[in-house]
């Protein structure tokens, strides 16, 4: 007879083994995260294969939600009087320290392969950031001060210049593609292409925006603070439901909801919305991370070649050069100078949504050279990302220990 865990037993064991091997990595200086995806590793399909594949999928709803919930807390970071004091500084970060990961992968891969078309996407592929490793990390260590506010403004908004970039660069690549397959450039709208990000990003502020204005409203009428939890999963819920079915950005639909409410809202109120919600953000964060390991297929390692070697290092690069060349424009404070392009190195979701997009479209166009193109983005970027996911938190904790930002206690 096979015996099969059910799934609710799977995460309860998920929760309470997931907080323990948070706290035996932070004994040696770790974020609590990394035990929770090593954890999420050993119990997912690429060794004890106690969590299955079927499972992990259908709790990807949890990995959404934990996302609308770290959007939200971006948001409640963003308020307009912290943003002016910064200035121009955190525009011409978010600017350059995209566009720098664009330039440089696309120049380093196509050194290495020769192949334009190629070395595009993986540029394209390249400015996305997944804000959840460094939020998790700021919230564990009780980090406080400007390059903490930094990494709250560039995580919130690196995703949606990230996407714009991305639909420029894959389209161009795209049309190098149809026409090197003698197949009629007609087939291919470049302006549709490129511009269907922007169209997107448009609706998510909008969206965001008309929720975050539903959300003050019913807020402030609540009769006790107990009840600020359930309206907040409610319209969180309801905002990724509106991104996943519309294809939207689903952090940036929570981010501007949380964004109109630190805003539109009394101080004391979105300083009670911001405790009330505290409780429940380790919860989350363990099972974020703890699937996101159970997810993680470590056999592509060894697959990552070259080519991933290229693109981690030239990445990495323009992500840090990009960051202390905007804060130096924007004349930052020298620890945002130093540090700040350390914590902006996890990839994650969006850039493997985004290479499996390329996937889709590519394998669409019938040539062998688009098809090659289309694997190994998807191979190469799940293999970097799991790199990226392990660096990138212990990154972001040195850099705002360096920083002097985190309490001696922590």
């Amino acid at each position: 007879m096979n015996f099969e865990f059910t799934t609710l037993f799977l995460v309860g064991v998920a929760i309470s083994l997931g907080l323990y091997a948070g706290k035996a990595v932070r004994k040696i200086g770790l974020p609590s995260l990394i035990g929770y995806m090593v954890l999420g590793t050993i119990m997912g399909t690429s060794a004890l294969e106690i969590f299955p594949m079927e499972t992990v999928n259908g709790l990807s709803f949890i990995t959404d939600i934990a996302l609308g919930f770290v959007a939200f807390s971006i948001g409640l970071e963003l308020s307009l009087s912290a943003l002016s004091k910064m200035g121009r500084s955190i525009v011409l970060i978010i600017l350059f320290e995209s566009l720098l990961a664009l330039i440089i992968v696309t120049a380093g891969v196509f050194i290495l392969t020769g192949d334009l078309p190629l070395a595009l996407i993986f540029g394209s592929l390249a400015p996305a950031t997944a804000p959840a490793g460094t939020i998790a990390v700021i919230q564990e260590c009780k980090a406080r001060g400007n390059l903490t506010k930094a990494l709250y403004a560039v995580a919130g908004f690196d995703d949606g210049v990230a996407i714009v970039l991305f639909g420029f660069a894959a389209a161009y690549a795209k049309l190098l593609l149809v026409n090197e397959s003698s197949v009629s450039s007609a087939e291919l709208n470049l302006a549709a292409s490129a511009g269907k990000p922007l169209i997107e990003i448009l609706i998510s502020l909008i969206v965001g925006g008309l929720l975050g204005l539903i959300y003050t409203l019913l807020v402030r009428k609540l009769q006790s603070h107990n009840e600020i939890p359930a309206l907040t999963f409610g319209i969180i819920a309801i905002g990724t439901g509106i991104a996943s079915q519309f294809h939207l950005s689903l952090i940036l639909v929570n981010m501007v909801v949380g964004f109109i409410v630190i805003n539109m809202a009394q101080k004391g109120l979105s300083q009670t919305i911001t405790a009330r919600l505290k409780p429940f953000m380790p919860i989350l964060f363990i099972l974020f991370f703890f699937l996101a390991g159970a997810h993680l297929d470590i056999s592509m390692l060894p697959q990552i070649g070259t080519l991933g070697v290229v693109y981690v290092l030239a990445r990495s690069a323009g992500k840090m050069t990009g960051a202390r060349l905007g804060a130096i424009m924007g004349k930052a404070e020298s620890k945002i100078k130093n540090y700040l392009g350390l914590g902006l190195l996890s990839q994650a979701g969006v850039a493997i949504g985004l290479s499996l997009l390329v996937f889709q479209e590519f394998n669409q166009i019938q040539s062998d050279h688009a098809a090659a193109i289309a694997s190994s983005a998807v191979t190469t970027i799940a293999a970097t990302c799991i790199i990226f996911e392990l660096i990138g938190p212990v990154l972001t904790k040195y850099a705002l220990k360096k920083a002097g930002e985190i309490p001696s206690d922590q």
